[in-house]
């Protein structure tokens, strides 16, 4: 009796000990700290920039497509298991996380800055129509592309959080719209750069907005009569007052983390965190790659 006591005292040793780890590694995965953070970089300097992804902690950077075409403009399905992101010259296209799974949904070549609605049913995503960038939805699958006619030219979209409306950077102002019609919703009565607005994003709880916008010239003088543009990255309230204000100069564009409470943005080619309230910055090492600013890097959300 003593030595099946034992036995069995050993046993439960044994799957108490694995439990444990169990609980350990599903609490690791689910933490914030190892989210993917998806970007697009040139790898070890290449000319034709591809999708990586790293930890938010810095742990785990690796490439994650190949091709001859820039991978570009990466966004998350809702549930965190499948990206979407543009292949400029062939369309956009859709991948698990890992980059496996690959899947074409549209074939214009000059597709972009796809956004997974909350449900995971629909994409978002502009495409040039005449000489206008225009607000498109279609299925996850890719199939049912429509433009959605009653809304204006836009800049890259961002879903509300119940699917129902889209909000667009749209003739130097933020506008929210329907996401079946396009009609317009609500004008903001922001005042956007024109030029720079189509990257803006909007925080996961719809109360401010992240964007590009110039500054004082102070670069060197060889563009005609005056200095080149000097920008810098900008948060704005969405609620009036506005308030805009400059938290960093000469950056890429910005995406949020899911919590809403720091951004990621590129800059000097690397990746680099910055809490929102307090406006500390950590830096993520890219290694030879140099991250490309162009669009926002994507957040995992769960």
């Amino acid at each position: 009796m003593l030595i099946a006591h034992s036995r069995w005292r050993r046993i439960a040793t044994v799957v108490a000990a694995a439990v444990a780890l169990t609980t350990a590694v599903v609490a690791a995965s689910a933490s914030p700290g190892s989210r993917w953070i998806v970007f697009s970089a040139h790898p070890d300097g290449a000319v034709v920039p591809q999708l990586f992804r790293v930890h938010a902690d810095g742990a785990g950077l690796e490439q994650i497509t190949t091709g001859n075409g820039p991978a570009v403009s990466p966004g998350f399905s809702h549930a965190g298991t499948r990206l979407v992101f543009s292949r400029l010259g062939s369309g956009i296209f859709s991948a698990n996380v890992d980059g496996t799974g690959l899947r074409r949904l549209t074939s214009n070549a000059r597709d972009s800055y796809p956004a997974w609605s909350p449900d995971g049913t629909r994409i978002a995503f502009l495409r040039l129509h005449g000489t206008d960038w225009r607000l498109f939805t279609m299925a996850a699958s890719g199939q049912g592309q429509k433009r959605l006619v009653q809304a204006p030219p836009a800049g890259r979209p961002t879903w509300t959080a119940d699917g129902k409306a889209i909000f667009i950077p749209a003739g130097g102002d933020l506008v929210k719209v329907d996401a079946q019609s396009g009609r317009v919703i609500k004008y903001f009565g922001m005042t956007l750069d024109v030029q720079t607005a189509q990257t803006a994003s909007v925080s996961p709880d719809a109360r401010t907005l992240v964007y590009v916008g110039p500054r004082i010239s102070t670069g060197p003088p060889d563009c005609g009569d005056g200095r080149c543009p000097q920008f810098g990255l900008y948060l704005a309230r969405i609620p009036a007052p506005h308030r805009p204000r400059r938290i960093v100069n000469d950056t890429g564009a910005a995406g949020w983390s899911p919590d809403g409470k720091t951004l990621v943005y590129v800059s000097k080619g690397a990746l680099t965190l910055r809490v929102v309230a307090s406006g500390v910055e950590t830096t993520i090492a890219t290694g030879a790659n140099s991250a490309d600013g162009d669009a926002p890097p994507a957040w995992q959300p769960r």
